[in-house]
């Protein structure tokens, strides 16, 4: 190998060991006996590995409770947002109806203003519907977005205007055409967009912090910043619960990383 390369991949590892470093450091602290990592300097690796933390998690904190609350919001968030946002995109950008680029304009335009702004009026609206406290009004937010509408837009504007012509003059119908020749073409950016409002929905803590009001219906995140109040010398056990949290959701990444970059290149070069 050529001395540049060598250090093109040196460098590569020392930047990939920093980014990583972090992650690799909250793993070994919630392996940690209770007070070790507050010792000065603090310890790389646990002179003891225990997972009393874990178990404290679950057996006396009831974190499995709150882990299945994420894990039900951010599965059925990601299939209203789907339900809802694919078949949108693909309309403004392959159908047409009257006022389709001004409605489209207008979204876009929409993608400026802050999301916290409307926080307040959600909350009152959702208020007087009764849905607070309710997973359901926790799902609102989720429903569409204007970005993930944009998403896959942009990646539909690619499919042969031909090949869904050629179906339409074999007699598919419209929905036939969605379900046997759009759906396979969009599965890059659909999976994209899954990951979006997974990832999204799980770390949220705003929303199901003002929505959810009983205890019990907490979210992982809400959840593990409720018991940091009460547990706020206890370093390990706050890094075990940081460890639940992002562990899901960086597996689910790391399985589906190869769909997700697909679909970000492919809506960024042929839209």
């Amino acid at each position: 190998m050529k001395p540049r390369v060598i250090l093109l991949n040196l460098a590569v590892a020392v930047v990939a060991l920093i980014v990583l470093f972090p992650l690799l450091w909250m793993v070994s602290v919630s392996l940690m006996p209770t007070g070790e990592a507050a010792n000065f300097p603090p310890p790389l690796i646990p002179s003891r590995i225990t997972f009393d933390h874990y178990r404290d998690l679950f057996v006396s904190q009831g974190m499995g409770r709150y882990m299945g609350n994420s894990f039900a919001l951010a599965t059925l968030a990601t299939i209203l947002a789907l339900g809802f946002t694919v078949p949108a995109g693909y309309a403004f950008a392959k159908l047409r109806f009257a006022g389709r680029e001004r409605i489209f304009q207008m979204l876009v335009g929409a993608l400026v203003i802050p999301a916290q702004i409307g926080t307040l009026p959600l909350f009152l609206m959702l208020k007087g519907m009764g849905l607070v406290n309710t997973y359901a009004g926790a799902l609102v937010p989720w429903l569409a977005s204007i970005f993930g509408l944009f998403l896959v837009r942009q990646y539909a504007l690619s499919i042969p205007d031909e090949m869904l012509e050629a179906a339409r003059i074999d007699g598919a119908s419209e929905g036939q055409i969605f379900r046997r020749v759009v759906l396979p073409t969009l599965q890059p950016i659909i999976v994209t967009l899954g990951l979006f409002v997974f990832l999204g929905s799980w770390n949220d803590f705003l929303w199901p912090l003002i929505i959810l009001t009983d205890q019990s219906n907490y979210t992982l995140p809400v959840a593990l910043a409720a018991l940091s109040r009460e547990h706020v010398q206890d370093i390990e056990m706050m890094m075990a619960g940081s460890v639940l949290t992002v562990a899901p959701v960086l597996i689910l990444f790391l399985a589906l990383q190869r769909y997700y970059i697909r679909g970000m290149l492919a809506g960024s070069v042929k839209g």
